[in-house]
């Protein structure tokens, strides 16, 4: 192992020892409080970009499956890659033991090319990120010119070529039975696909950018997914997902930064939160029935519910900090939530959310045969 050195923008700097290639990197450093399913977090889609702090100490315990095959939808994996630029570990653990692995965590980012620390005091690491928000930082091999290795740091571009980066290259359909849900990606976990056909639904996954209009015409559904970045930096999908919420007949069903969006397309603002929610112990409320559920987040944004306009209403809140978990429009069938319905990592009391939409989705393609 090499000394590795995380350095944030305030000048904090920490020292641990290299997991995998030793590769300077930059990017948002933001941290998650579960305590298992780092394989399911690390292929998040929403992560990518970012520097993920584990802040349960024992990491990389139960190894890492095999790789899936090209364009499967292969459990436990959230996508085809590592999305995050870095990781950042309290213990990592080498000797794994879990009937499924193949592969150690090292052996993992090894072969995806993502650098990784072990070593580092993550209590500390997550009480800065708490108290002063998330910031930027760098990992970068200790001894060496670290301004020039902090120039030169391999990162991605989180106000435009984020969003081209993890939409899928081309329209996919899943499911041979069913009503059809189109998928519009801006970064989609593939649980949320998964989700819909073990349902008995045909899914249309369509990169954000493509014309969702057209699409929409054949679908009886539409799902906006989780994705990473701001929302702000998405105005044509804005527009476009305005004009579905006119135009398109059917239900429309939002999740994560689909909700952002959905809220942005509705008339709300949306805000950047101090350090994000990203754990799977996150408590909701659902406001029409008083109803508690412990839900998987994964955000960095939220909408502010005071700018809802008529006709729109605040449906979930976070009973943590009080800030908006979902909307629901009052006159049409459009709704979203913040959290991750699909799970996978954390509880999967939500669910049935799911259902209901394509309850939803049945009802309107039954009115229209």
């Amino acid at each position: 192992m090499q000394a590795i050195k995380l350095i944030l923008a305030d000048g904090t700097t920490m020292t641990g020892q290299s997991v995998g290639p030793v590769e300077a990197v930059t990017g948002e450093v933001v941290f998650n409080t579960a305590m298992a399913g780092y394989v399911e977090t690390l292929t998040d889609p929403s992560y990518h970009g970012q520097i993920l702090v584990c802040t349960y100490p024992l990491i990389g315990n139960y190894g890492v499956p095999a790789p899936r095959p090209d364009d499967s939808l292969e459990l436990p994996y959230e996508s085809g890659r590592i999305q995050v630029m870095g990781l950042v570990m309290q213990n990592y653990v080498e000797e794994h033991s879990h009937h499924a692995a193949t592969r150690s965590l090292a052996d993992w980012l090894h072969a995806e090319g993502v650098p990784g620390v072990t070593g580092i005091d993550t209590r500390s690491l997550t009480r800065r990120l708490r108290e002063h928000g998330t910031i930027t930082g760098w990992l970068v091999p200790a001894g060496a010119d670290e301004a020039r290795l902090r120039e030169r740091a391999r990162a991605v571009d989180m106000r435009g070529d984020v969003f081209q980066r993890v939409k899928p290259a081309q329209v996919e359909r899943h499911g041979d039975a069913g009503p059809t849900i189109l998928l519009v990606d801006v970064g989609a976990k593939d649980n949320i696909v998964r989700s819909l056909v073990k349902r008995g639904s045909r899914v249309l996954r369509a990169p954000w950018d493509a014309d969702l209009a057209a699409l929409a015409a054949d679908c009886d559904g539409v799902m906006v997914s989780n994705g990473p970045g701001d929302p702000q930096d998405l105005p044509e999908l804005v527009t476009a997902l305005r004009a579905l919420i006119d135009e398109f007949r059917g239900p429309i069903f939002g999740i994560c930064l689909g909700n952002q969006l959905l809220g942005l397309a509705a008339g709300a603002s949306t805000y950047k939160l101090p350090y994000g929610h990203r754990g799977i112990n996150q408590p909701v409320r659902d406001l029409r029935s008083g109803r508690c559920f412990i839900t998987s987040q994964n955000h960095g944004y939220a909408i502010d519910g005071d700018t809802l306009p008529a006709g729109w209403e605040t449906w979930f809140i976070n009973l943590n900090d009080g800030t908006n978990e979902g909307i629901r429009a009052t006159d049409r069938p459009v709704f979203s939530v913040q959290f991750h319905p699909e799970a996978h990592p954390g509880c999967r009391d939500t669910g049935y959310l799911f259902d209901e939409f394509l309850d939803l989705v049945r009802q309107g393609a039954g009115a229209r045969t």
